[in-house]
């Protein structure tokens, strides 16, 4: 449709110049004549040729030069067809002006080929070589603006596959990170949970219903780019409770909520990944392992801190630095411009500060 409102313009625009200067012309009559029918037929040739066939198939195939040469071509050719001319040619016979240049030279009369000595005569001569600069000038325009909309075309093709691409990404990531879950965190808290029903603890049950509930959340409720907040502060916490049981008195853990949690939704995991890299690394046997978790939402601001000890001995934990670097891709793609994270390990403590605009 478009094009229909496109080329009616292109057209409709001339055909009007020459009508509104020239009243007494059949407007209608003259648009069907052979002369404007022909020169449109130029035009709409040039551009579909140009967008349909030699972009797609030279252009963007980096065939510059052959591309230029075919558009020479028709360069020439619109340069001798004189599709103008011939149509204001046309033009003025419809006028009655079948012969402005006045009677033919002598010699010439009555002679509808070459003259006596085989020459045409000067006037014909003269309009082969003469320049139409009409013609050129809405050739050009005609193909630069064809290549343009087929660039303009391309570039937001090349945008949505990469987006495409981006979002594909980011759900592989995420998969990714579903598994990113501390494997010995899940085989130590199943163990744990077995010695807690053989002794019959009285926590066994509870312990199982945390676990479901972190497995459940993990599989089956983070398929979403956006999860309510309140879904991943219950994991993290039920995270912290098993890793209580598991780590027994050693580890002081403080978890802190404050502000209106509900109506805000945030990325799956993000918070379980600093969550989790502060008991995988700010975990020891031997001295005292403090971790403080805070997260305080002011709408539309979502404040998290978790900071715990570092212990060079855990240095060389396997796939260390995985989770953060995934968040931080997340981060990126979901909170473009809306988040500041600040991670620093100043004082022997590794300490994450994070800053959504949650809207």
């Amino acid at each position: 449709m478009a094009h229909v409102i496109g080329w009616l313009l292109f057209f409709g625009l001339l055909a009007g110049f020459l009508y509104n200067a020239h009243p007494e012309l059949n407007f209608i009559s003259f648009l069907l004549t052979p002369a404007f029918l022909f020169f449109t037929s130029i035009y709409l040739f040039s551009y579909y040729f140009n967008t349909q066939v030699l972009v797609p198939f030279l252009y963007l195939r980096k065939k510059y030069l052959f591309y230029a040469g075919v558009i020479l071509v028709l360069l020439g050719a619109v340069y001798f067809i004189k599709p103008f001319d011939r149509l204001i040619g046309d033009f003025n016979m419809n006028r009655g002006l079948r012969n402005p240049q006045g009677p033919p030279p002598p010699g010439f009369e009555g002679m509808p080929g070459p003259g006596p000595a085989g020459m045409r005569p000067p006037d014909e001569i003269k309009s082969i070589f003469k320049t139409d600069i009409v013609s050129i000038v809405l050739y050009v325009m005609v193909t630069s603006l064809g290549l343009a909309l087929c660039m303009i075309k391309e570039w937001r093709s090349t945008e949505q596959r990469a987006l495409k691409a981006e979002t594909e990404k980011a759900h592989a990531e995420l998969s990714f990170l579903k598994a990113q879950i501390n494997p010995h965190f899940l085989f130590n808290t199943l163990n744990n949970i077995y010695s807690m029903v053989v002794v019959r603890h009285e926590h066994a049950a509870e312990a199982v219903m945390k676990l479901s509930n972190i497995m459940r959340y993990i599989t089956d409720e983070i398929r979403t780019d956006l999860v309510p907040l309140e879904s991943e502060i219950s994991c993290m916490e039920d995270y912290v409770e098993l890793q209580r049981m598991r780590l027994g008195g050693k580890t002081e853990v403080e978890v802190n909520v404050s502000g209106d949690t509900g109506g805000e939704q945030i990325a799956p995991l993000l918070l379980m990944t600093f969550v989790e890299n502060a008991f995988k690394y700010g975990v020891s046997n031997h001295e005292p392992a403090p971790i403080s978790i805070r997260l305080d939402v002011q709408d539309p601001v979502i404040r998290f801190y978790c900071r715990n000890k570092l212990f060079p001995v855990q240095s060389h934990t396997e796939r260390a630095g995985i989770g953060i670097s995934n968040a931080r891709r997340r981060l990126e793609y979901l909170y473009p411009n809306r988040y500041k994270l600040d991670i620093n390990t100043d004082e022997g403590y590794y300490t994450v500060q994070l800053v959504l605009q949650s809207k």
